[in-house]
């Protein structure tokens, strides 16, 4: 039993890390640099508490009162409308529905253009209330000149980018929406799924069938799995899936493949990925297969208790990263989109040839000293009887408190800063 709740817990670790980026990627959309507040809204719901950002295509935010019912919606233009100008800049307009997804009006958030010409649109009431009562999709459809929307006076060029904003916001969540693909299959997923299949009999196969044809195996993944197909696990990836979403529809062999890499190793301790599909792991062993025996090399005890470091710094790395949003990209501190040759970095090429030529010398040196993908696997993998909770599941906890506290201080320091500014 102490087994399989140590385990849970270590499944449970890396869900809510996920949870924590995915909600605030969600929040940094919804609200950008400068946060929507609740008493913003309160002219159109006097009953409202807080906001809850909307995971879907829309992009919004559901008002909520203080039992958590919701009363309405709210969307604004920004930054998806950035390039339809007023006068002197853009300006961020919200639009405010209703349970029945009708508009209750329009309201300015913020704006960098002219302040007398915004103050005369947010005095016109005529024109903000023109978008009265229409559902979402009339509004995405509406013709502005027959509805009869024109600019205020004084301040027409601002209004009439409100009005084409507003307009061009909806239509955009609107027709993503209608536009999500359906499950499709193709010849990659199709590999993908072989490519399971003989990792599975490598991993579970006999001995002896498993040894005759390991060496022909490892050379496959090298060119099916790196060169042709390109579809490996890393953080760039997982990282991108927290933030964004998961594209089962899309891409469902890679999704299957990351799913079993995950849960192979927590249900029955074999690291099927690390060991059975990875072709830089397989390149890495077969160069330690066929280099001569004498150039092996030891590292001194402390170098590798020292090495053994850098994978959960590079996790911690990430994690900052995926929360923040910034502009680091993570295919650079691991060598896998190397084997995308037309579009890997410089930096990727590196990290690939520098581990390759390190494990001439020292067996599997970037997965044992340098790969975070093969440290968060490692890291469920369950360990049998003999398995207690260490130094490394503290570590973890660790990494869902810095979770959660950027997670909770990202957005109120955006808005400090925004309103010292």
């Amino acid at each position: 039993m102490k087994q399989v709740l140590l385990q849970l817990y270590r499944l449970t670790v890396v869900g809510v890390i996920v949870w924590l980026i995915r909600d605030l990627a969600v929040r940094q959309r919804t609200h950008g640099e400068s946060p929507i507040l609740v008493e913003e809204v309160k002219g159109f719901f006097p009953d409202a508490a807080r906001l809850r950002p909307d995971d879907s295509a829309r992009d919004g935010l559901f008002v909520l009162d203080r039992a958590g019912r919701e009363l309405g919606y709210v969307v604004r233009t920004q930054p998806q409308c950035q390039d339809i100008l007023g006068y002197a800049g853009v300006t961020d307009a919200l639009a405010v529905f209703d349970r029945d997804w009708k508009i209750l009006g329009l309201k300015i958030h913020a704006s960098e253009d002219t302040e007398d010409y915004v103050k005369n649109i947010a005095i016109d009431r005529r024109f903000l209330k023109k978008w009265n009562g229409l559902s979402w999709g009339a509004a995405a459809d509406l013709d502005l000149k027959e509805a009869g929307i024109e600019g205020v006076s004084g301040a027409t060029m601002t209004s009439m980018a409100i009005a084409r904003s507003v307009k061009a916001r909806l239509q955009m969540s609107r027709d993503e929406i209608v536009a999500r693909p359906a499950l499709r299959l193709g010849w990659r997923d199709g590999g993908m799924g072989g490519v399971l299949a003989l990792a599975a009999l490598m991993a579970f196969g006999r001995a002896e069938w498993r040894h005759r044809w390991k060496r022909p195996y490892q050379v496959l993944l090298i060119v099916y799995v790196g060169f042709i197909a390109g579809d490996l696990i890393a953080m760039k990836l997982l990282a991108g899936w927290a933030r964004s979403g998961v594209p089962w529809t899309t891409a469902p062999g890679l999704v299957l493949l990351t799913v079993a890499a995950l849960l192979v190793p927590w249900a029955t301790r074999k690291p099927v990925y690390c060991h059975q599909i990875c072709p830089h792991g397989a390149a890495q062993e077969l160069i330690s297969h066929f280099r001569p025996a004498r150039w092996q090399w030891t590292p001194p005890a402390g170098v590798v208790r020292g090495l053994e470091y850098l994978p959960g710094a590079l996790l911690f790395l990430v994690l900052v990263v995926a929360l923040l949003a910034l502009p680091l990209d993570l295919a650079g501190i691991e060598p896998f989109a190397a084997y995308v040759v037309r579009s890997a970095g410089w930096a990727t090429l590196a990290v690939a040839g520098v581990g390759l030529v390190a494990s001439v010398f020292v067996p599997q040196a970037y997965c044992r000293f340098g790969c975070p993908t093969g440290a968060l696997l490692n890291f469920v993998r369950a360990r049998g009887a003999t398995d207690r909770f260490s130094r490394r599941d503290g570590v973890a906890l660790a990494l869902v408190a810095l979770a959660v506290a950027l997670n909770w201080a990202y957005l109120p320091l955006i808005g400090w800063v925004k309103g010292g500014a």
